[in-house]
């Protein structure tokens, strides 16, 4: 399912205009990325939760010439799925 997908979807089930469904929908995406850009946990209670991973930094191998390069601590974005996700798609 692509974004414009997504959009037609909930334009359908709200019975509301495809501005109005891309509005809510970026909205929401927005507010999830702020939440998680400030180091925030977003909990969607049977959905899941949205949350910040710290990776350390570590030491990894160029697989061309085989020598160690240095990888940088990072922050990634991280989601687990909510029991009612699991099951519905079981």
């Amino acid at each position: 399912m692509t974004k414009a997908d997504l959009i037609d979807f909930v334009s359908n089930q709200c019975e509301c205009s495809k501005a109005l469904a891309e509005q809510a929908l970026n909205a929401v995406t927005e507010g999830v990325a702020k939440c998680l850009k400030k180091g925030d946990k977003i909990t969607l209670t049977g959905f899941g939760t949205f949350s910040v991973a710290k990776r350390k930094a570590r030491v990894g191998r160029n697989p061309q010439t085989g020598a160690e390069i240095k990888i940088k601590a990072t922050r990634a974005p991280k989601f687990k799925a909510g029991q009612a996700l699991k099951n519905l798609v079981k």
